[in-house]
C-alpha cells in the first residue's frame, strides 16, 4: 500500500530559528547588546539549522554577552556557506561541526581562513532509524539485508514504486544516496527539507502506526519522548566513506568540534577563548535543544535557565581573566 508523508514537510510546529539559509554579503540577523564591548567587541556566530547547534550557540552568546560584554551577531546560514564566512570576515564561529573532511580540506588546509577550537564534548552519531512499534512487529528490519524485502511497506507519493528514505536538510553530513545505491536497495531518498520535518515524521509514524524509515541523529532530544530504532548498516571502518560515490558502510561516531577562523583565532580575545573553552555534554545540549523547541523559550531564557543552573561549568569556560 502506497502512504504518503507530504503533509508532514509543511508543518509548522517545532520550527527552528536557524533554519533560515541566509548567503553570505546578507544583513546579519538578531544580535543583542549587553555590557560594555570594549573588552570583547563584535562576535559574530553562525546558526546552522538544527536545534542541538542552535543550543550551543544560545548558551555561548549569552555567555558571551553577560560575562564578556561581547557585542553578539547571530547568523542563519548552511554550514558550507558558515564557513566561506571566516575569509570575509562575516563569521567568527561554527559551534558544532559534524566531521566534513571536505570542508576542512577546503577552508582549514588549503585556504587556511580556519581552525578547528577543540572539542564541544558532544558526542554524535548519524544513523537510519524507524519508530519502535514498527522495530517491534518486524525485528528483522533493523538488519539492512532484510530491507529490500519491506520497501513497498514504504511507499510514499514521494517515492513511487520503491520505498522511501526520508532525509531532513539536503545540507546535512548525508551519505544516503550513495548507500542507497552500493548497498543495492530498492529505496529512494526523499529530503523532508528541515530537522523539523524529521522530528514530525517520527512523531506521526509513532502515533499513527505508519510505516517509516528515515535518517536521524544524536544528540536529539526527542529520544526522550520516542525511542527510536537504529537500522544496523555495514560496519563502519576507517576510510570506507573515504570516497563519498562509493560509501557502503554506516557513519562514523563524530566527536563534534567547533570551528573559527583563523583571524578570530589570532587575535585570541575573550570571545574567543570563551569558544575554545566551552564544553559541555550530551545531556546538557539536550535539555537546552528541549526547552527551545518544545517548551517554546527562546533561545535567549534557555540559555539563561541553564547559566543560572550550572554556574560551575559556565567558570570553567571563562577567560582567566574575567
Amino acid at each position: 500500500m502506497k502512504r504518503t508523508l507530504a503533509v508532514v514537510f509543511t508543518v509548522a510546529g517545532l520550527a527552528l530559528t536557524g533554519c533560515g539559509g541566509a548567503k553570505v554579503g546578507e544583513s546579519p540577523g538578531g544580535g543583542g547588546g549587553g555590557g560594555s564591548q570594549a573588552s570583547c567587541g563584535e562576535f559574530k556566530i553562525a546558526i546552522n539549522p538544527w536545534v542541538g547547534y542552535e543550543a550551543n550557540a544560545a548558551v555561548i552568546a549569552y555567555v558571551a554577552e553577560k560575562n564578556l560584554g561581547c557585542r553578539v551577531t547571530k547568523k542563519d546560514l548552511k554550514e558550507e556557506v558558515a564557513w566561506q564566512g571566516f575569509g570575509t570576515g562575516e563569521v567568527d564561529a561554527v559551534v558544532e561541526n559534524w566531521g566534513h573532511d571536505d570542508l576542512r580540506k577546503k577552508y582549514i588546509d588549503e585556504q587556511k581562513t580556519g581552525v578547528s577550537a577543540g572539542s564541544t564534548g558532544v558526542k554524535g552519531q548519524i544513523g537510519w532509524y524507524v519508530p519502535p512499534w514498527l522495530a517491534k512487529q518486524h525485528p528483522d528490519i533493523l538488519d539492512w539485508n532484510n530491507l529490500n524485502k519491506y520497501a513497498e511497506m514504504f511507499r510514499t507519493s514521494e517515492s513511487g514504486a520503491q520505498g522511501q528514505l526520508l532525509d531532513g536538510d539536503p545540507s546535512f553530513v548525508t551519505n544516503d544516496e550513495a548507500l542507497v545505491k552500493n548497498l543495492g536497495l530498492n529505496y529512494k531518498v526523499v529530503y523532508g527539507g528541515s530537522e523539523t520535518a524529521l522530528i514530525q515524521a517520527f512523531k506521526q509514524a509513532e502515533e499513527r502506526k505508519t510505516p517509516l524509515i528515515g535518517y536521524f541523529y544524536s544528540p536529539q532530544w526527542l529520544f526522550s519522548e520516542i525511542k527510536l530504532e537504529k537500522v544496523k548498516l555495514p560496519p563502519y571502518t576507517p576510510g570506507c566513506d573515504a570516497v563519498p560515490e562509493k560509501v557502503a558502510c554506516d557513519y562514523p561516531d563524530y566527536d563534534l568540534d567547533k570551528i573559527v577562523s583563523k583571524k578570530f583565532a589570532d587575535a585570541n580575545g575573550p570571545a574567543y577563548q570563551l569558544v575554545k573553552n566551552f564544553k559541555w555534554t550530551n545531556d546538557d545540549q539536550n535539555i537546552v535543544a528541549r526547552w527551545i523547541a518544545v517548551d517554546k523559550m527562546s533561545p535567549d531564557a534557555a540559555a539563561k535557565k541553564w547559566v543560572d543552573e550550572n554556574p560551575d561549568k559556565v567558570k570553567a569556560w571563562l577567560p582567566s581573566s574575567s
